[in-house]
Formats: C-alpha cells, structure tokens, sequence
C-alpha cells in the first residue's frame, strides 16, 4: 500500500496465509510489511513459504511492529490471546478479527475502550482473489478505516459491509459455502466419470461449469431461477437432471448446511 501500513497477524493458519498472499499478489503489501506470529513451526513455515515473510512465536513483537492488526487465531484461543497483547496494543491500531463468532464487544472488552475494531469474515478464494467477505466496524472505527478496509478486502474478492448480527451467517454461507462447492464439484466430476469421462477431463469440466455459472449470476445480475429456466428447455435433459436433485433433496440439504455452520459459528463465540 502507498501508505506504507506494516500487517500483523496474530495467528499464521490457512486464511492468515490466503489473506497476506492476496494482498500481496493484489500489490496492497509487499512482503516486507507482513509478518506473523504462530506458536507451531509448521503454520509457521507455511505462511512463510515462498516469499520472504518474517514469522516469529512472539505475539508482542507482532503488535509493536504493526498499524493493523489481523487477530486470526482460533475462536478457543481469543480470550487469552486478547489478554496477553491488550498491554501492547494502542489507540494507534486497527484490528482486524477474522476469528469465527468472537463479538465487536469481546473483542472491545478484551483489548480496552477506544480500540478501532473491524470484525470480518472473509473466505480462503481471496488466495486467488475470489474471496467472498462480510465486515461490520466496531464504534471507534473511523472513515479512513473503512476505506482501508474496504479497498484490502474487495482486492481479493468481493467484500460487503453489513450488521454484525448479520456476520454468523456469512460464516455459514461465504465462510464454510467453498467446502460445500468443493464437495459438489467432486461429485460432478464422479458423475462425469460415471458416463464415461476421464478424471481429468470431468474434473476440469465441473469445476469450470461451476464458475460460469457464478460469474453469470454475478455480471448479469439476473435471478438464479431465470438463468437456470434459460438453461431448461421442455423435455430436454436438464429438466431430467434438476428433477433428479430434487427427488434427491439436494436444494433442502444446501440449505441445511448453511444453516448447521451458522449455528455452530454462534456456538463457537459463545463458548469462549
């Protein structure tokens, strides 16, 4: 970034990894402005491989050597992490928290009054700049926070500001919602093999299929149903293969899943 902002992250795990790769990748930060703290060698080493990231276990000299803080440590461990750095850390810092159902008022009550705290749940595609992310700002957040914000978040992807009620279930949707994809796109593959494809060649062919699709939702702005009635014709074969989803309760189950993850991302903040 042109202003020079220096990145901590306090925590080095997979969506530490995808976030400091995509802003690097999207030119936000050069590799020089990130490092990370992490008590395990491997997450260590992961988040440094391939670029020249400064890692360390020391989760203050994360706090002194940074402007904007990404708290990306695992739910369970939030309570002592906060109460380990809250000496550390100033008026000065914008925090991030990208950990799963941990509050605007937690995150405030364990790191002191007056902090500027964004709560954000983005989604490990903005490795590859396809990130899907909501975000919603705590009182003492000014305007060119959210500006920053806002312009590192939507490098990698797509990010929108919203209630914090609201951010649970973004978790079970945009958070947990590549796993579901992953999922679906495994077995059109296995479908693919199923009626003669190869394994390489259906793989390519669902996973592509599936973006498509997203990227028509997405650019055209038209309805789900629209596109997908443009796709049916009468008596034609995808009007064969939506009534075997249906039969099979494939639009319940989808449904199902999200609403399972958003609870269990409530279950999780309450537990700390």
């Amino acid at each position: 970034m042109s202003s020079g902002v220096r990145i901590g992250f306090l925590g080095a795990g997979r969506m530490a990894t995808a976030l400091a790769r995509g802003w690097i990748a999207a030119g936000l930060a050069s590799a020089g402005q990130i490092m990370a703290s992490d008590p395990l060698p491997a997450a260590r080493e992961a988040f440094a491989a391939g670029t020249p990231l400064h890692t360390t276990t020391d989760n203050r000299e994360v706090v002194r050597a940074s402007d904007l803080l990404v708290l990306a440590v695992k739910p369970q461990a939030m309570s002592a992490l906060l109460a380990e750095v809250r000496p550390e850390v100033t008026p000065s810092h914008l925090i991030l928290s990208i950990a799963t159902g941990i509050s605007l008022q937690k995150l405030s009550d364990g790191l002191g009054a007056g902090r500027r705290i964004v709560r954000v749940m983005p989604n490990t595609p903005c490795l590859v700049g396809a990130s899907a992310s909501g975000y919603s700002p705590g009182e003492g957040v000014t305007a060119d926070d959210l500006v920053l914000v806002d312009r590192l978040l939507n490098s990698v992807g797509k990010a929108l500001r919203l209630q914090e009620a609201l951010l649970d279930a973004v978790t079970g949707l945009s958070g947990s919602g590549p796993a579901f994809v992953y999922l679906m796109i495994e077995a059109l593959s296995d479908g693919g093999v199923r009626v003669g494809l190869p394994r390489d060649v259906s793989t390519i062919l669902a996973a592509q299929t599936l973006l498509g699709a997203a990227k028509m939702v997405l650019e055209t702005g038209s309805h789900p149903g629209v596109l997908k009635d443009m796709v049916t014709t009468p008596a034609g074969t995808t009007i064969a293969g939506l009534h075997a989803l249906e039969r099979a309760g494939v639009r319940g189950a989808l449904i199902d899943a999200v609403e399972a993850a958003t609870r269990r991302a409530r279950e999780l903040g309450q537990a700390d």
